[in-house]
């Protein structure tokens, strides 16, 4: 339990949802969140599997056939970094949201605490896992997992191949941190999807691994722990999304995460500024 248990938060336990959805849901529950509703805590699926880009992604470096064909949808999130491969079983997704006022305004503080449930989740399923401590060159700067590691927010294990990431999209009232952990690895999968990663699957099995490499719980079991280590660790009530934040995030991701303009030009339609 730590310092942020004592407010409202609440567990929303994991759901299998589209990629713009998801987004979307994030983006809600920051609103909640600001307005002063719960903070949440969530455990989610990408269903079908899905290639979330960084907000600074340049479009070229996808491969949108190959995703079409394979009917990988693909969104851009808030969140800076490379594009990750959400493969529907291979993949366990959480976000955290909160009040900006309640947590760290140094970005390095605000990691080290946000990561603190991963941290302790790969350790209840038997996984030693740290921030990475050493720099190893980008393979394909295009790709999250790929790209040069950072101390801050890139969770190892105990061979030092990445088995986390994790990123935060601070706004003015609200910060979400969200995160991806390798459950299972699929690099031919993973790398089909961009235009010329000109990386082998196993130079990317050489730096990037996975729970069932380190461990051998079931993904329902995976997903469990990683639940209950963040309700635990800010003393969450098991909750739910309200008809409304439902209804707001539909809009939202048809609207935004759906779109062609945002996915491919980073335009977000919903934004008068940008629109």
């Amino acid at each position: 339990m730590t310092d942020l248990a004592g407010r409202e938060w609440r567990l929303i336990r994991e759901e299998a949802r589209d990629g713009p959805t998801n987004m979307a849901l994030d983006e809600i529950a920051a609103e909640t969140a600001a307005a002063g509703g719960p903070r949440t805590v969530r455990v989610y699926r990408w269903d079908p599997s899905t290639l979330s880009l960084g907000y600074h992604q340049d479009p070229e470096t996808i491969d949108w056939d190959v995703c079409e064909r394979e009917g990988i949808t693909v969104t851009r999130r808030p969140t800076g970094g490379g594009a990750i491969y959400h493969d529907v079983d291979a993949d366990v997704s959480y976000s955290i949201v909160a009040p900006a006022d309640e947590l760290p305004g140094d970005l390095m503080d605000c990691y080290e605490l946000l990561c603190r449930p991963v941290l302790e989740a790969f350790e209840r399923l038997g996984v030693a896992a740290g921030f990475a401590d050493a720099e190893r060159p980008a393979l394909h700067e295009p790709a999250c997992y790929l790209r040069q590691l950072h101390p801050a927010h890139d969770v190892v294990g105990p061979d030092g191949r990445k088995v986390s990431g994790n990123a935060q999209y601070r706004q003015r009232d609200s910060v979400i941190q969200h995160g991806s952990l390798s459950y299972d690895l699929v690099p031919e999968r993973h790398l089909a999807t961009f235009a010329d990663p000109g990386v082998a699957p196993a130079r990317f099995r050489d730096r990037v691994g996975a729970i069932t490499e380190y461990a051998d719980p079931s993904r329902a079991e995976a997903v469990r722990t990683v639940e209950e280590t963040l309700a635990a660790w800010v003393d969450a009530d098991e909750g739910e999304w309200t008809d409304d934040e439902l209804r707001r995030a539909r809009e939202r991701a048809r609207e935004k995460y759906a779109s062609a303009a945002w996915t491919r030009e980073r335009i977000d339609p919903t934004d008068a500024e940008t629109a």
